[in-house]
């Protein structure tokens, strides 16, 4: 009877979690389907129109819409596709040991080099001191992974502090078994009905004066996925002034359980 039984537990759960997951699959397409909509929608719009251009003039704006979505469309299809695969790839790939000091202190190296169509911003990583037997900040997981989750964070820091004067401030320390990495920028933060969304598929709240469709609104979902396949956390919140209700930055923080 305890074997039928164990076994009844045992289908139940696998059939439960079939359920949750092809639940997730539809929503998941849905709003797939419903983001790829609109930049074809003015897509069409806009090659519909073209043979119906008078001038040059309202060729060329015509021309840079149809630009615009194809290359809004490009990002969406690849943030898309690499959403799609997470999972599969995070089951699939062993996991190795990962030395956060070292790899973050690369990471904002190259970060701290702006491209040509970045703004500068003044990049800052602090390491806290180890407990006393600890003897690094290590965690088992996806090096190339954890890098996307730190990179996003940092990029998405750099897109809303200012153009002057911008800073990032990155900080590493233990608690516990539990490894957690800090990203705070002296941007506008995040505004508080949006603090529970900012990781909803495809939400994207962005800075004034950026041009629609430069994001696509997967970047801190993607993220997300990524700390939580890992064991951890990643939230989000505002960084408090001295003045009620002043707002000095936005701060992410993720946690990762620590090896060792």
């Amino acid at each position: 009877q305890d074997e039928i039984g164990n076994l009844s537990i045992a289908v139940r759960d696998m059939t439960n979690a079939l359920y949750a997951r092809i639940e997730a699959i539809e929503s998941f397409a849905a709003d797939v389907s419903h983001e790829l909509k609109n930049p074809l929608t003015s897509l069409r719009s806009a090659v519909e129109t073209l043979p119906l251009a008078k001038n040059d003039t309202s060729r060329g704006r015509l021309m840079e819409i149809i630009q615009h979505d194809v290359r809004r469309l490009d990002r969406l299809i690849t943030d898309i596709s690499d959403a799609s695969r997470l999972d599969a790839e995070l089951a699939r790939e062993d996991a190795g040991t990962v030395d956060l000091k070292k790899f973050i202190t690369d990471l904002v190296d190259v970060s701290r080099t702006a491209t040509r169509n970045k703004k500068t911003v003044d990049i800052e990583f602090k390491v806290a001191k180890l407990p006393q037997g600890v003897k690094g900040y290590f965690v088992a997981g996806h090096d190339l992974r954890i890098g996307q989750v730190i990179t996003n964070l940092i990029e998405n820091a750099r897109s809303f502090v200012p153009e002057e004067r911008g800073h990032i401030a990155i900080s590493l320390a233990r608690a516990g078994k539990v490894n957690i990495i800090t990203v705070d920028d002296n941007g506008p933060g995040i505004r508080a009905d949006n603090i529970d969304r900012i990781f909803e598929r495809f939400y994207t709240d962005r800075p004034a004066g950026e041009a629609f469709g430069q994001n696509s609104g997967l970047g801190l979902s993607i993220s997300r996925q990524i700390v939580e396949a890992h064991g951890g956390t990643l939230t989000a919140e505002n960084i408090p002034g001295t003045k009620p209700g002043e707002i000095k930055g936005a701060r992410f923080v993720v946690t990762l359980p620590a090896e060792g």
